[in-house]
C-alpha cells in the first residue's frame, strides 16, 4: 500500500528549527535529522557539492551523450541498494558563481544535477536556472522525496520512484508524478519480480506511459536483465528498459564516471 507523503518545499537547514521541507524528512524517518547533518551550517547562497565531473550519461533517454555531472551532497533516504553512499556527507562548499563556472569549463551542452538528492539544497534551484539560461539542457535526477513544483520548467526531471524493495517507499512524494510532462521521465529501479509488479501497479494506475517516458531498471547485479526484458515483453506495456551503461563500460564501483 502506497501512503501519500507530505511535500518538501526548498530550505536551508537550521538545526535548531528544521524548515518544512525537512520537517517532513524527519517525518519519514527518525534517522533523517543525522542524515541531514552535513548541510547544517551551510552558508547561505553555497552548494554542498560532492563532484562535477564529465563523463558518458549512463541512464535516462540521454543515454550515451557526453554530458556533464553537478553531485551535490547529503540525502534523507537510504535506498537499500544505493550506488553513490559516499555523497552521503563528502563534500566541498562552493558558491554558485564557481559551480557554474566549473560546469562551463568541461563545455557540454548536456548537464544533469543529482546526488545524494540535489533538491535537499535551496540553492540548486537558481543554479538550474542559470544553467538554463546559459542554453544548456539540464537534467535533474531526483530521488522522489521533495515536493519538485519549484524547479525551473525548462528543466527535465528524471524521477526516481522509490519501490518497496528499496526501502523508502513511504518517502516517495506523489504528487510529483501528478506534475510529470512529456519532457519528464520517471524511473523505477527494480530488486526483483514483486518491485516489477508493483511498478505496473503504478504505472497503470497514474496513467504514466501516456504522460512521459517510463524507465524500468533493475539493480546491478541483483536482476538479471534479460528477466526484466521478459517480463516487460509480458506486460504489454510500453515500458524502457533501462542499463546503466556507466557500469558496464566502467567498474562498477569506479566513481566519477
Amino acid at each position: 500500500m502506497r501512503v501519500e507523503s507530505e511535500p518538501m518545499a526548498p530550505s536551508v537547514i537550521d538545526e535548531d528549527r528544521p524548515e518544512p521541507a525537512f520537517t517532513a524528512a524527519l517525518a519519514v524517518s527518525p534517522e533523517a535529522r543525522r542524515r541531514l547533518r552535513p548541510l547544517v551550517g551551510k552558508p547561505a547562497g553555497s552548494l554542498l557539492i560532492h563532484e562535477i565531473y564529465r563523463s558518458l550519461q549512463g541512464e535516462s533517454t540521454f543515454a550515451g551523450l557526453p554530458c556533464v555531472f553537478i553531485r551535490l551532497t547529503a540525502c534523507h533516504m537510504r535506498c537499500v541498494y544505493c550506488d553513490t553512499p559516499h555523497a552521503f556527507a563528502q563534500g566541498e562548499v562552493l558558491s554558485l558563481d564557481q559551480v557554474i563556472e566549473r560546469a562551463l569549463e568541461l563545455g557540454d551542452p548536456l548537464v544533469e544535477i543529482t546526488g545524494g538528492e540535489p533538491l535537499l539544497q535551496a540553492e540548486v534551484y537558481p543554479l538550474m536556472t542559470r544553467l538554463a539560461d546559459l542554453g544548456k539542457t539540464v537534467l535533474l535526477e531526483t530521488g522522489g522525496g521533495v515536493d519538485a513544483q519549484y524547479v525551473d520548467p525548462r528543466v527535465r526531471v528524471i524521477l526516481d520512484v522509490k519501490t518497496p524493495g528499496s526501502g523508502e517507499v513511504d518517502a516517495n512524494v506523489w504528487c510529483n508524478l501528478d506534475r510529470l510532462r512529456p519532457i519528464d521521465e520517471v524511473k523505477f529501479v527494480l530488486l526483483g519480480r514483486a518491485d516489477f509488479d508493483w511498478a505496473v501497479d503504478v504505472i497503470r494506475e497514474r496513467g504514466l506511459i501516456e504522460r512521459c517516458p517510463v524507465l524500468l531498471s533493475g539493480v546491478h547485479g541483483r536482476l538479471d536483465p534479460a528477466d526484466l526484458a521478459r517480463w516487460i515483453l509480458e506486460s504489454g506495456l510500453s515500458a524502457r528498459l533501462q542499463l546503466q551503461l556507466h557500469k558496464i563500460l566502467w567498474d562498477p564501483r569506479a566513481r566519477g564516471v
